[in-house]
């Protein structure tokens, strides 16, 4: 399987389809590359070459102790990029994968980036404060880490109704994608799985949007149950000097179902253009 080696010695895992001007995917916690494969398939099959990578302690990449922050993320990042030599790149986030691009683009980027896509993204910083009024409680991100610690098998499986919205009346997705969250959730070392969470839910990345220079297309469903569109894709918007926004209505945070289709078609269409 191909990997890179990071500055410290973590294996990065990472898949590349078909070729063409690069689009990079990054994915949400607590998940792999392999929850793009759709899209992937989507961009390779219309002339782009698509990768995703396992982030570092996900998936197929090294189950590291440490290095589970934002800062090292992007730098891991930004090494899978130059070894690849990727450039007029487009970078595709969601959910903590949101967060990651937009701190590579912003702090390594330079004239390799080309455009960036956000869905879900966590950005510009989900925890609540006096400053961030309509942000998540850190009480929430607590339970999170109680519930990986406690019974990350079972917490996995509850977490994906509110992940696909089947908690809601007229959800489509199946048992099958939930099993499928499960499935990767249950690939993620059990330090980085804990780790993680304090990265997506207190990085500020406000100086990061600030900085982005390139035309950037922030997608979110207005009915995400674990980022709130209100502390991160509106804020977000206005934070950003190219954005365009556009808001899913109905749809949760994962990308599955009629809000995929949607999206998958505004994604190739902002790539192309």
């Amino acid at each position: 399987m191909p990997h890179i080696t990071t500055a410290d010695g973590a294996q990065i895992f990472y898949k590349d389809w078909g070729s063409g001007q690069p689009v990079l995917f990054s994915h949400g916690w607590p998940l792999n590359g392999d929850a793009w494969d759709v899209e992937m398939k989507l961009v390779a099959d219309h002339g782009f070459r698509a990768i995703a990578h396992d982030r570092r302690g996900h998936g197929r990449s090294s189950q590291t102790w440490s290095g589970h922050d934002m800062d090292t993320y992007a730098a891991d990042l930004a090494a899978l990029v130059e070894a690849l030599d990727l450039r007029d790149l487009v970078l595709v986030g969601h959910s903590t994968g949101g967060g990651e691009v937009v701190r590579y683009a912003a702090r390594h980027g330079g004239d390799r980036v080309a455009k960036v896509v956000t869905a879900g993204a966590v950005p510009p910083v989900m925890v609540k404060s006096d400053s961030n009024p309509e942000g998540t409680p850190l009480e929430v991100f607590d339970g999170i880490r109680a519930g990986v610690l406690a019974d990350r098998s079972g917490f996995y499986q509850e977490l994906s109704a509110a992940f696909f919205g089947t908690n809601r009346e007229g959800s489509t997705i199946s048992q099958g994608q939930r099993d499928q969250f499960w499935r990767q959730g249950m690939q993620v070392g059990l330090a980085a799985a804990y780790d993680c969470v304090k990265a997506f839910s207190e990085t500020d990345f406000t100086s990061d949007l600030q900085a982005l220079t390139v035309p950037t297309f922030i997608a979110h469903g207005d009915d995400d149950q674990i980022v709130p569109i209100a502390a991160a894709a509106l804020k977000s918007a206005d934070l950003v000097p190219d954005a365009t926004l556009k808001v899913y209505p109905g749809a949760p945070h994962g990308i599955a179902g009629p809000y995929q289709a949607a999206f998958d078609a505004d994604l190739l269409a902002f790539i192309r253009g």
